[in-house]
C-alpha cells in the first residue's frame, strides 16, 4: 500500500532538514550542509513492510509554488494522504506564506478532500521565552486561516524531541491497523506485567503504537485495593514527552554505533526505579517494555518478546517477505 505525503512550505522553512533527520538518520548538526530543494524531490520510504510513504518534498521558491498551483496542480494534489505545511516561526513574510498555504489547501480540497493536514510551526528553538505564548498565537492564526478545515498544529525543532512527536502523529494516521496493534500491545503488556509497551518503526524510530494504560494486577473488589492501585499508578506517572525523547535518544545512539562501525541490536537498562528492555519485535519494528516491578527478570521479558514476534509479524501483513 502506497500513501502520498506532501511536504510543503516556503523556501528555507526547514522541510528538507527535517526529512533528512527523520528518514535519512542524519544528525541535526549536519543539516546545515543541505541545499535548497529544486522543484519536487520524491522519496519512497518503506514502512512496516507493506506501507510505502511516497514523500513529495516540494521546493518552496515562489516560481515553484506558482507552478504547483497552476500547471502542476492536478499532479501535485491528486491522491494525497497527508499534507504537511511547514512555517518558519520567525518569517517576515507570514502574509505571503498564508496566501500560498490557503491556495494549497484549496488544491487539496479539490483533488484529495479526505487528506489529513498537519501544520508545523518550525524552528521553535530560535524563539526566546515565552515560547508557549508565541506558539499559541501562531496556532490560532493558522487555524483561522484554515477556515472550516480540520488541521493539526505542532511546534517543532530539529534540536529536540518535538519533531519526533509531530512526525509520529503524522505517520500514525497512515497506519490502517494502529488500533489493533495497540490492543495487542496491551495484551502483551499484561503478560509481561509491564507498565507500558511501545512499538517503534525500525529505521526512523517513530512511534507506531503503544499499549493502553492499565493495571497489571487483576481487578479486586475492596476499596482498599482500589486505593492501592491508584497510589501505584500515581507513583508510576510517566513523562508526557517520553516517546519522543526515547526516539531522539535511540536515533542518536544508533548514529554513534554507526560511527564506530558497530550495529545496534538491543538495549537493556536496569535503573533504581524501573527496567527498560528494547529489542527487535519484527523485521520492521522495535519494541520497548517498561517495567516497575523489581521481581521481573529481563530474561523473562526477552523470552516473551521472542514468543510474540510471530503474532506481530502476522499483524503487519507481508512484513516477512518485504
Amino acid at each position: 500500500m502506497k500513501r502520498k505525503v506532501l511536504l510543503m512550505g516556503a523556501s528555507g522553512s526547514g522541510k528538507t532538514s527535517m526529512r533528512s533527520l527523520i528518514f535519512s538518520n542524519n544528525p541535526a548538526s549536519l543539516t546545515a550542509r543541505l541545499g535548497a530543494t529544486i522543484d519536487v524531490e520524491q522519496n519512497h520510504v518503506r514502512f512496516l513492510g507493506d506501507l510505502i510513504l511516497n514523500l513529495w518534498d516540494c521546493g518552496g521558491q515562489d516560481a515553484f509554488m506558482d507552478s504547483y498551483l497552476t500547471t502542476q496542480r492536478p499532479t501535485i494534489f491528486q491522491h494525497v494522504g497527508v499534507m504537511i505545511y511547514v512555517f518558519d516561526v520567525e518569517t517576515r513574510e507570514m502574509g505571503k506564506d498564508l496566501e500560498y498555504y490557503r491556495d494549497c489547501l484549496d488544491g487539496l480540497r479539490q483533488y484529495s478532500p479526505e487528506a489529513a493536514v498537519f501544520l508545523l510551526v518550525h524552528k521553535m528553538d530560535l524563539l526566546r521565552e515565552p515560547r508557549a505564548a508565541i506558539f499559541d498565537k501562531k496556532k490560532q492564526e493558522l487555524e483561522d486561516a484554515s477556515g472550516a478545515g480540520d488541521v493539526t498544529v505542532f511546534g517543532t525543532s530539529i534540536y529536540d524531541e518535538s519533531l519526533y512527536k509531530a512526525w509520529s502523529s503524522i505517520v500514525h494516521t497512515l497506519i490502517p491497523n494502529a488500533a489493533v496493534l495497540s490492543k495487542h500491545l496491551t495484551t502483551f503488556a499484561g503478560a509481561c506485567s509491564a507498565t507500558e509497551v511501545i512499538l517503534f518503526e525500525r529505521t526512523t524510530f517513530l512511534v507506531i503504537a503503544t499499549s493502553y494504560p492499565s493495571v497489571a494486577n487483576p481487578p479486586q473488589s475492596s476499596a482498599a485495593s482500589a486505593e492501592q492501585r491508584l497510589d501505584e499508578h500515581a507513583a508510576h506517572e510517566l513523562d508526557p514527552t517520553r516517546y519522543e525523547r526515547t526516539s531522539e535518544l535511540i536515533k542518536a545512539f544508533k548514529h554513534s554505533c554507526t560511527r564506530v562501525r558497530e550495529e545496534f541490536h538491543s538495549l537493556e537498562m536496569e535503573l533504581y526505579d524501573f527496567t527498560a528492555v528494547l529489542d527487535e519485535m519484527t523485521r520492521n519494528t522495535y519494541v520497548m517494555v517498561i517495567i516497575h516491578d523489581p521481581t521481573i527478570e529481563t530474561a523473562a521479558v526477552k523470552l516473551n518478546i521472542r514468543m510474540a514476534r510471530r503474532k506481530f509479524e502476522e499483524l503487519q501483513g507481508d512484513s516477512l517477505t518485504s
